[in-house]
């Protein structure tokens, strides 16, 4: 199973075997196993081409030129150990070389080959040039057994089959290595979609968890704030808040229970979804801050076509975050509540905390953290709405929270 193991870029052990270290590794890497057989199977075939060259014109050598020739022809074999880095250095020795050494020959129509692989331009033009000089000088050097124009027509077939076929084997790296880099680019994005949507989930519960604890929590700071005050309260008394304080924490733990259920990834029964109010449960919501000692006054015009679900969603978050924030802000204050709604008009919530005349119940000595965070996630809720949040003071004191949303929410 260790050819299975793969490549930190991806490609399977077994495959490394037959690929270039170029499509490996950065330039100038450790040779590949096969870039060590091409090298091994080039300088065996440029001195196999080579030394047939050399046999053809051994005749039309003395004793020293044969020297230089083998000297020379050698030297340029072994220039192609740096075939890959200095493609057209080594192109253009071995190609001058040939010109008079008839063993250099093989080494340089393999490093003609290797120079339409890797140089493109002026410099593959130039040895291009140097392999048809070559190619109608050399038969002038060494005549050899065969007729000039014949040397000459195969000279120039072989330039243009090492040169075509280095430029379809290059056409071929580069289409692989574009494809590569498509791919990685894609993985690379695809990933970056997956941690947006992961980030965007965590903001969304991270909002639903505010929007729902705040309310509880509040409600249970404000009855507990309530006994902290009254300690001459009768037994009947306490017992009563003692157990609304019981029922907010054990409605707080159902509804952590629902957000958190959003996050168990792997449930064989399915996540449960996060609380998802509307519209009608609007005044069970002003009936439970009115139990708590709110003085709240609520109009809630219902529309007669169906609410899109969003919508009320969103209407009900506005009219929560605006009771939490008078229980935490304003406490003993009267609150005003009204929403209306229509396809034309759209709709329009506003909460209003009067401000207060004097503070009957303090909900408690310091306030709540997060001041002011559920107001930035209600306004970021409502734009993505389409809708606009304002709020504030106006000129007589009293905070407004007013959210206006089209109906194509």
């Amino acid at each position: 199973m260790d050819e299975q193991v793969e490549h930190p870029l991806g490609v399977p052990r077994w495959q490394r075997l037959v690929l270039p270290s170029s499509m490996l590794h950065e330039q100038g890497g450790r040779r590949s196993v096969r870039d060590w057989v091409v090298d091994l199977v080039m300088f065996a075939l440029g001195l196999g081409v080579g030394g047939i060259v050399l046999g053809d014109t051994w005749n039309d050598h003395s004793g020293a030129e044969a020297a230089f020739d083998i000297v020379l022809g050698a030297v340029a074999a072994l220039s192609l150990w740096w075939r890959r880095k200095y493609p057209a250095a080594v192109g253009a020795f071995a190609g001058l070389a040939s010109l008079v050494s008839a063993l250099a020959n093989g080494p340089a129509a393999m490093a003609l080959f290797n120079a339409a692989l890797r140089t493109s331009g002026r410099k593959l033009n130039a040895l291009i040039a140097l392999a048809l000089l070559n190619a109608a000088l050399f038969p002038l050097v060494y005549a050899g057994k065969d007729a000039y124009v014949a040397q000459l027509l195969i000279g120039i077939l072989i330039a243009g089959v090492l040169v075509g076929w280095g430029l379809f084997v290059r056409a071929q790296r580069d289409l692989v290595r574009s494809l590569r880099e498509r791919a990685t680019r894609l993985q690379a994005e695809q990933r970056l979609k997956v941690e947006q949507a992961r980030e965007a989930e965590r903001l969304r519960i991270a909002r639903e968890m505010h929007d729902v604890l705040a309310h509880r929590v509040s409600l249970l700071s404000l009855h507990a704030g309530a006994l902290e005050f009254r300690p001459d309260a009768s037994p009947e008394e306490i017992a009563e808040a003692a157990g609304v304080i019981r029922a907010t924490a054990h409605a707080a733990l159902e509804d952590l229970r629902d957000v958190v259920g959003v996050l168990r990834d792997g449930s064989e029964d399915g996540a449960p979804e996060p609380p998802q109010p509307t519209l009608d449960q609007v005044p069970a919501l002003v009936e439970e801050s009115r139990a708590a000692g709110m003085r709240i006054s609520a109009r809630i015009d219902t529309p007669d076509q169906p609410l899109p679900a969003a919508l009320g969603r969103t209407a009900y978050r506005v009219v929560q975050e605006g009771l939490t924030n008078a229980r935490k802000h304003a406490p003993g204050a009267a609150v005003d509540v009204a929403v209306s709604a229509s396809a034309a008009e759209g709709m329009v919530v506003e909460v209003v905390s009067r401000r207060p005349v004097g503070v009957a119940v303090s909900a408690s000595r310091e306030p709540l953290p997060g001041a002011g965070t559920g107001l930035v996630g209600l306004a970021e809720r409502v734009a993505l709405a389409g809708g606009e949040l304002r709020h504030g003071p106006d000129a007589a004191g009293d905070f407004i929270l007013r959210a206006t949303i089209p109906w194509t929410a």
